[in-house]
Formats: structure tokens, C-alpha cells, sequence
């Protein structure tokens, strides 16, 4: 058992040394969390740590305090599971007072020296807590940072305030506004570390280090007081005033961000005790605000994927994957092998012939040149990676692979023929993967005699950049293949999401509404760019019609038979694409779609595709009596979304993933619905079902089936039960994810 709490030892120089141990990254947890003892710690790690700290300053045997971790790390921060607690039960008092009553007054304002001896990490309230200290040594490479704008909140515990004294205002902006560590280097090159000394000298350096302040050899440093890193009052404000200016540009829709400055500001303006007490106010608002439980959502979401019913509960362990086949050079076969081989897994790429393969090679070395030119990967590692792809013609160096990816053109029979060929190629514990977006898996392994170990991986384009990898299982894969290809997505750092097998799976078959709603409401007399206007406001990168530009409208156009031919009930096909066609228009791809683009610029609407829409709204005759609807904006996001939410909602009646939070957390890293709003159904919860299926059923009856309310939907709806609550028994078994 794993050893919790926090305890303390006295040396004969007079030093005490608390260690406080809550493992994996000793985050700060409070009692409703740890009711026990074990191995001599106290279980509650932040009332034993003050209770620690105040012995220590009653001792007359006790000199000074060293504060440090266990197991190589200082602290992670403040335990997360409190905040998603906070915000279940609405109970702020279950936030313990780490800023004033821990931080300022037991460890500031002691009548000792505390010296913190930091490991690993210090993390949000970990390096709070070391800030608070009087000095801070630290082990090379530690990384430190204050992460909690990417939870919607603030720092809580006085970092706002002490972190522009220690390190300068600028750089303390750019690390809390970016929530982006930095190593221990940079932070005594800016001085808020006072000394790197390796890791077997920590504790021997920061004894002698507190003994030093005592002695008056070393300066007793209380940070909150410090003011010469800050400047004058009118540099700060105008670094401050910058600083928002940016924000308002990158996170328009992330009022938190500008809080935080507020409250850097409050602390510069009137001193940082008075910062202090505003950022414990801002903090408690926002920790219950609806941006926070998304993102806190979002958070644990992401982890909870890992976690798969009858496949990573049963005892199972991953077979190595050391070798990978990728069949076809494409745009996403080259992104699946530059994934591979950047993260140090050996790929053999095959093409029908030498033009296609060399091809192919080019596209990965122009992917890994791209990574090195943004900062992702260093030159190093980029030689390494290209050294481990190798292009065939044939099958011969395929006996010894284990995973095949194939990622041709979505073709039945061309993919039925190549799983023919791999299954007799390939040794009997290879995996054997497909990339296809649309077409059953049942029909690609039909002809297969080992159908179990056939499974859909899912990459989005592009697929070296894209975190998101949904694994398809049908109900004859085995776990061993998924819990192996979930290994390896984690390997090439994706976030593995395992869900049924149908026409989309689970992210496109959620979202195949998305472009159909918006082009009814074109249809129906609605300005698309006001449309894709507030589409990007509620937080998408942007709207549904220049996505379309985008994807290019030949993709348009097969999805959409893919999906009319699955779902006829509620299909919508808009005239407007082939129109664009006709005209000569593909999107980005020619620089003229409903947008024009042109080399150096942002896209521009295109005034000359008006009257292509007139004809479209012509021939679809929506518009009531011939002319367009009148409709706010709120009415065109819930238009455009809500019928995401009602597939959504089938998705989930029919077991296509294994939790709420699995399409959650699909929907951010795959569609890029914003992470604020923590996902398609939380966000759905958060607006509410009723609200969500009267607006449905109303528009169905004015607008037709496409509309038309899901029977989970109104189920849960007319029950009061949450989208989020999990089905018990999916209504459709064919194909499940839980399995």
C-alpha cells in the first residue's frame, strides 16, 4: 500500500523536513477523499500539512522547515476530484483555505524559515505552496507551471500574485494564461528558483539553505511583498492592458482569462495582500461556473477512455507492438505512418506502384519536416523517425508486422480483396486494421477466417496532428486486438475511444446533422454567413458552410449518400452543393466556394455565390409563403446543434460507446466542439433536454422528419433524467461498444 498523508522528520542541524506523499503526483487532497491512516501518514494531506507546519513552528528543537515530496515529485497541485465535486453539490465550503490560512499564515508569515526542495513537478497549488515559501531549490528539469485556466478557474492559492513578483509580469502572464510549464532552468534564469542542484543533493542544499537564512547568510525572501520585478504602475498596466487585447483575440470565449488579469491587476494597483483576498473571490465564481464544470468534464473525460468494460478489466496485457504495415500513401495513410514513426514504431508503407510509394515517402517527410518547423519535434528525433519507414510493392516484409493499417480509398471490394491478401500474409497474432470512415466493418472481414482480429481505426484528417482515434470493434473482435490497438494510440499519443460499428460510428454518425441543419436553415432564407458567423462565436473553429469549403465538396457528397442510404428517415439533401459544382466551385480546393480564397488571405464571403443560393432556395421551396423565416440568433445556434444533440441521443440509446463522456470527449478532439462547453451531450445536460426536445419537436412539425425528437430523447426528457445517465440496456445489440 502506497504510503498517504504528510510526515515529519528533525534533524540533529535543527532542520524539520515535512514530506507529504499522495501518490501519483501528491496532489493536495482534503478529508472527504482520504478518511484513513496508513504508514504513519495522515491521510489528510492539507489539514496535516498545516498541522505539520505548526508544530514545527512550536518546537524549540525545529530551526527551519524544508517542505518536499515523495517519489520524485513535489505536488501536482490541488486533487481535481474536489472541483468536480464543488460543482456537483454547489458546496463551496468543501474548498479547504490553502491561500490565506495555509500559504500566507502558516508558511509566508511563519516565524521560521521554509525552504521548498522541489522535485519532478510543481504544479498549480503545488507551486503555490512553494511560492509562499521563502526560498525554492530545485532538481534539474522540473517542470513548473500554474494550469488552472485550462480547468475555467484561476490560481486559488496566491499565484496570481506571487508568480509576476517572482518570475516578472510578463512571463507570469504567458504561463498562467498558457497553462504551459516551465522547466526549472528557465525559472531560476528568471528568478523564481533560487539554486539547480541534482536530485541526490535536494534535501542536503535546502537544509543548508534554510540553516543559511537563519545565520542571515541568505536573504528571508516573503514573495508577496516583492515589487522590484514589477516595474512602474503604468509598465505593468500597459503589459496588462496588451495582455488583454491578446486574450480578447485567442479566447474569445474564455471570460476567465480576463478575470485572471483582473485580478493580477487588483494586486499590482492596490498590493498584493488586497490581490490575495480578490482572487479567493474570483476563484469561488468561477469555480461553479458553467465554463469550468465543462472543461473539469472535459478533463476526466479524456481519462476515463481508458477504461473499456470486458476489455481492460479482465486481466489482459497488450502484446508489444514494435512493427507496423500502413497500406496506401495518401493524405491519411502518410499522417498514420508519420504518427507511427515519430513516436518510434517501425512502419512499412505498400503502394501499387513506385510513382504512388515515392509520392507517399514525400508526403512524411514534409509531415515531419512540419512538425520540426512548428516546434513538436526536434531535428533529432525527426532523422530518427525517417529512418524508420521503409516503401514496398508487395506483401514479402509483411511475415513479421504486428498491426496492419490499411488506408486505401473507401472501396469495399478493393479492401475485402487486400484483408483476403494480409490475413495470408501476415503472422496469426497481427492485428488487422482499417481506416475506413464510413464502410461496415462486418462487410470488410466477411470473407475472413480470423474476424476477430479485424477493428476499425478511426483517424481524423490530419491524422498526425488530430488527438482523437476511435476504435471500431464489431462484435467479433476480441479484447486482446483492442486493448492492443488502444496501447498503441496512447503510444502515438491519441486519445483511444472505443465504440460500436455502424455508418459513422460514433463521432460522424453524431454529427451528420450538423451540415444538413445548416443548409435547411440556408434553405429557409437565413444568411449562411451569419450562420457560420455564429457558429464560430459559440466557440467552433468555424462554421458549417466554410468547413465545407474546406473538406472539399465531392467529400460532401458521398458522405451524404452514405448517410442518406442509412438513415433515409431523417436525411436531408440540400440542392445548394450541386450547384456549387455545376458552377465550377470546390471549396479551398479551386479557391472558390462559398467563400473565396486566395494565397496570404483570410477567406472572404463570396458575393457571387448569392445568387447560386437564391436558385437553390428556388428549387427547394422551404421558405413559407416565398419568403425567409425571421429567427434570432440563440434560435440559429440550437437549429443548427440541436439535431446533433438528437443523434447524439441515438447514439447513446444504442450502446455505440461506452459512456456519455466517451461521445463527450469525441466530439471535442474530433469535431472540435468546444472544450469550454465540455462536449455534445454535457453541453446538451447544461442547456437541458426538455428545452431540447420541445424546440425539436416544434420544428419537426413546421419543417418535416429531420427534426424529429429521438424516442431517448423525449424519454429522458419527459422523465427528468440526464442525457449523461447511463443506459442501462442499449435498445439495439448489434453492434455495442460495451459489448
Amino acid at each position: 500500500m502506497a504510503e498517504l498523508g504528510v510526515k515529519m522528520e528533525v534533524g540533529f542541524d535543527g532542520v524539520a523536513v515535512i514530506t507529504f506523499s499522495n501518490p501519483p503526483v501528491n496532489a493536495f487532497a482534503i478529508s472527504i477523499f482520504f478518511p484513513l491512516k496508513r504508514d504513519g501518514f495522515s491521510c489528510l494531506v492539507i489539514a496535516s500539512l498545516k498541522d505539520k507546519v505548526g508544530e514545527a513552528m512550536s518546537r524549540e528543537d525545529v530551526k527551519a522547515i524544508v517542505l518536499t515530496g515523495k517519489h520524485g515529485k513535489f505536488s501536482g497541485g490541488f486533487d481535481i476530484n474536489v472541483f468536480e465535486k464543488v460543482q456537483q453539490t454547489g458546496k463551496l465550503s468543501l474548498l479547504p483555505d490553502l491561500s490565506i490560512d495555509l500559504v500566507l499564515n502558516r508558511i509566508e508569515d511563519a516565524n521560521k524559515p521554509i525552504v521548498a526542495a522541489i522535485e519532478g513537478l510543481a504544479l498549480g497549488a503545488g507551486l503555490e505552496v512553494a511560492m509562499g515559501c521563502h526560498a525554492r531549490i530545485a532538481a534539474p528539469k522540473a517542470q513548473l507551471g500554474l494550469p488552472e485556466l485550462s480547468l475555467g478557474i484561476i490560481p486559488g492559492a496566491g499565484g496570481t500574485q506571487r508568480l509576476p513578483r517572482l518570475l516578472g509580469l510578463p512571463k507570469a502572464i504567458e504561463v498562467m494564461l498558457t497553462s504551459k510549464p516551465i522547466l526549472s532552468e528557465e525559472g531560476k534564469k528568471l528568478g523564481l528558483i533560487d539554486a539547480i542542484v541534482p536530485s541526490q543533493e535536494l534535501l542536503k542544499v535546502s537544509r543548508q539553505w534554510a540553516l543559511d537564512i537563519v545565520d542571515g547568510r541568505k536573504p528571508w525572501v516573503r514573495s508577496l511583498h516583492s515589487i522590484d520585478k514589477i516595474g512602474s504602475l503604468s509598465e505593468a498596466q500597459e503589459i496588462i492592458k496588451l495582455a488583454r487585447q491578446q486574450a480578447k483575440r485567442t479566447a474569445p470565449n474564455l471570460p476567465h482569462h480576463q478575470a485572471c488579469l483582473d485580478v493580477i491587476e487588483e494586486g499590482i494597483v492596490q498590493g498584493g495582500y488586497p490581490g490575495v483576498l480578490k482572487e479567493a473571490k474570483v476563484f469561488n465564481e468561477l469555480v461553479v461556473s458553467d465554463t469550468s464544470k465543462g472543461l473539469v468534464h472535459v478533463f476526466f473525460a479524456q481519462r476515463a477512455t481508458s477504461k473499456v468494460p470486458n476489455v481492460t478489466d479482465i486481466g489482459l496485457k497488450p502484446r508489444a507492438v514494435k512493427k507496423v504495415a500502413v497500406i496506401g500513401g495518401g493524405l491519411m495513410g502518410s499522417g498514420i505512418a508519420t504518427s507511427l514513426i515519430v513516436n518510434n514504431i517501425y512502419v512499412v508503407l505498400k503502394e501499387v506502384n513506385p510513382e504512388y510509394l515515392l509520392k507517399g515517402i514525400k508526403m512524411i517527410e514534409a509531415n515531419v519536416r512540419g512538425l520540426v518547423a512548428r516546434k513538436k519535434l526536434a531535428q533529432s528525433r525527426a532523422d530518427k523517425a525517417l529512418s524508420m519507414i521503409k516503401g514496398v510493392l508487395d506483401y514479402s516484409e509483411f511475415k513479421d508486422v504486428d498491426m496492419v493499417i490499411e488506408a486505401v480509398i473507401e472501396n469495399l471490394q478493393l479492401k475485402q480483396k487486400i484483408f483476403s491478401e494480409i490475413e495470408k500474409a501476415c503472422p496469426s497474432h497481427c492485428i488487422l486494421a482499417t481506416n475506413t470512415s464510413t464502410i461496415d466493418l462486418n462487410l470488410v472481414g466477411e470473407k475472413l477466417k480470423c474476424q476477430d482480429r479485424v477493428v476499425g481505426a478511426h483517424f481524423f484528417s490530419p491524422a498526425h496532428v488530430m488527438p482523437l482515434l476511435e476504435i471500431v470493434r464489431t462484435e467479433k473482435t476480441s479484447a486482446q486486438v483492442i486493448l492492443g490497438l488502444m496501447t498503441v494510440g496512447k503510444i502515438i499519443k491519441k486519445v483511444p475511444v472505443v465504440v460500436g460499428n455502424c455508418t459513422g460510428f460514433a463521432v460522424n454518425r453524431a454529427f451528420f446533422p450538423y451540415k444538413q441543419s445548416a443548409h435547411i436553415l440556408l434553405l429557409l432564407g437565413v444568411d449562411l454567413f451569419r450562420i457560420d458567423r455564429l457558429i464560430s462565436n459559440f466557440g467552433l473553429p468555424m462554421g458549417p458552410f466554410q468547413l465545407e469549403d474546406l473538406s472539399g465538396y465531392g467529400v460532401a457528397v458521398a458522405v451524404g449518400k452514405e448517410f442518406a442510404t442509412a438513415f433515409p428517415d431523417r436525411s436531408f439533401n440540400s440542392p445548394v452543393t450541386d450547384l456549387l459544382i455545376r458552377s465550377g466551385r470546390n471549396g479551398k480546393n479551386n479557391g472558390k466556394g462559398y467563400y473565396v480564397y486566395e494565397k496570404g488571405s483570410k477567406p472572404k464571403p463570396d458575393p457571387l455565390v448569392l445568387p447560386i443560393i437564391e436558385e437553390s432556395r428556388r428549387l427547394a421551396n422551404l421558405m413559407p409563403q416565398g419568403k425567409p423565416i425571421s429567427i434570432t440568433d440563440q434560435e440559429i445556434v440550437e437549429m443548427v446543434l440541436f439535431p446533433v444533440v438528437n443523434e447524439a441521443c441515438r447514439v447513446l440509446e444504442e450502446g455505440i460507446v461506452v459512456r456519455a463522456a466517451d461521445l463527450d470527449i469525441a466530439s471535442v478532439l474530433g469535431m472540435s466542439f468546444p472544450k469550454q462547453r465540455g462536449g455534445i451531450i454535457f453541453w446538451a445536460d447544461l442547456v437541458g433536454s426538455k428545452h431540447i426536445y420541445t424546440s425539436l419537436k416544434n420544428w419537426s412539425e413546421k419543417y418535416g422528419n429531420f427534426y424529429k425528437p429521438s424516442r431517448f430523447l423525449e424519454e429522458r426528457a419527459m422523465n427528468g433524467v440526464p442525457l449523461n445517465a447511463p443506459v442501462s440496456t442499449p435498445k439495439t445489440t448489434s453492434s455495442r461498444a460495451r459489448l
